[in-house]
């Protein structure tokens, strides 16, 4: 009697913060899928009328939508692959007993921490402006000529900057995956005698998959919403070679003022990540059931 008591106790005592966390989550996405089924311009907001899906096959059959999935999946998969092997390898060193171990581990982890805006600002005119930029320095002290990294090589510039801002978080996660390998297992693969590769693909490897498949899922959900970084730099351009899906509907609502339209693409880029999320998750369960 006293357990059901405390039950419905505790129930009670977090019901308000369940259900604040429920209006939170749901009045915005109900909101979304109410604007979307809408005819609203922001150049004339007296003029609305219910237009049921046809928004949703307005922004679907925008070309435009298409070049900004392929976009999308670009950017994430190329994060994605960078992030986990440069991790893999950022790990194995920091992982090394070496001076001022504290310092470097501080200094690798430091990018993940820096805004997404201030660390665009930084690459874009810091680092990579072809007058001024520190690549561009690079080059003309070996007498080649300076890149314009945002007009030549937008995608792969975007991509650099977002794989910098992530690349801590994925080195971190194998870090700490890494320092749980039993130490006797070492000592064991040292006494057979294995070689550096064998070591890392039989031992290493299997043990921290786990870890690359976590990292993968939580990056995967982030990277399918880059904004900042596009806005800062490219502008979704030149054209439309860096636009995805986020800065389409940013576009669409804050260029076009189409909110009925730029809604209709808010919820369509739910449905993907959710699919992925859900994709990647049986993905995870199956790697933490093995």
């Amino acid at each position: 009697m006293a357990t059901q008591q405390t039950t419905i106790a505790g129930r009670i005592l977090a019901a308000p913060s369940v259900i604040l966390l429920f209006a939170w989550m749901i009045v915005p996405l109900a909101m979304t899928l109410y604007f979307s089924t809408l005819r609203y311009s922001l150049l004339d907001p007296d003029n609305v009328s219910f237009v049921a899906l046809q928004n949703y096959t307005y922004f679907l059959s925008d070309p435009n939508f298409f070049t900004a999935l392929a976009n999308t999946l670009v950017l994430v998969i190329s994060v994605l692959v960078i992030s986990v092997c440069g991790g893999v390898l950022v790990a194995l060193l920091m992982d090394q007993q070496i001076y001022g171990q504290g310092v470097v581990r501080l200094m690798v982890i430091g990018p993940f921490f820096v805004m997404p805006t201030v660390s665009a600002l930084v690459w874009k005119n810091l680092l990579m402006n072809p007058v001024s930029g520190l690549f561009a320095w690079i080059a003309k002290l070996f007498g080649l000529p300076a890149v314009d990294w945002f007009t030549n090589w937008p995608m792969a510039s975007v991509i650099i900057i977002v794989s910098w801002e992530w690349l801590p978080f994925a080195s971190l996660i194998m870090l700490t995956a890494l320092q749980s390998l039993d130490e006797e297992q070492k000592e064991a693969a040292a006494l057979d005698g294995a070689k550096a590769l064998p070591f890392f693909f039989y031992i290493v490897l299997p043990h921290i998959a786990r870890a690359v498949t976590v990292v993968i899922l939580i990056e995967t959900i982030f990277l399918l919403s880059v904004f900042a970084e596009i806005l800062v730099t490219t502008g979704g351009g030149p054209g439309t070679a860096t636009t995805n899906i986020a800065f389409l509907v940013y576009k669409q609502a804050l260029l076009n003022f189409d909110v009925g339209g730029a809604s209709a693409g808010g919820i369509v880029a739910v449905v993907l990540a959710n699919i992925v999320a859900i994709f990647l998750m049986r993905i995870v369960g199956k790697n933490l059931e093995s």
